[in-house]
């Protein structure tokens, strides 16, 4: 089952979840994009390097953990299924 379920997630469902079409989330993408602008101008090569580092971290670590939730989930739906069908005791 745990192959399915990733396969799931890496062929459909991260693609499908990652784009961007409501007018809330293209919003907020142009809000992290002029904030990224204004920070950028304020700091150092270097210290953008920095902060650049550690988003990406936060956003490696936002998708290790939402990746865990789906499978999760999955997993908590098909356990609740199969004990409401009284298959599962």
């Amino acid at each position: 089952m745990q192959e399915t379920i990733e396969r799931l997630w890496n062929d459909y469902l991260s693609e499908k979840c990652a784009t961007i079409n409501s007018e809330e989330e293209h919003e907020f993408t142009r809000k992290a994009i002029a904030m990224h602008e204004k920070a950028s101008a304020l700091l150092t090569s270097e210290q953008e390097a920095a902060v650049q580092a550690y988003i990406d971290a936060l956003c490696n670590l936002d998708a290790i953990l939402t990746k865990k939730a789906f499978i999760k989930g999955c997993e908590f739906t098909l356990s609740f299924f199969l004990e409401a069908r009284g298959l599962k005791k």
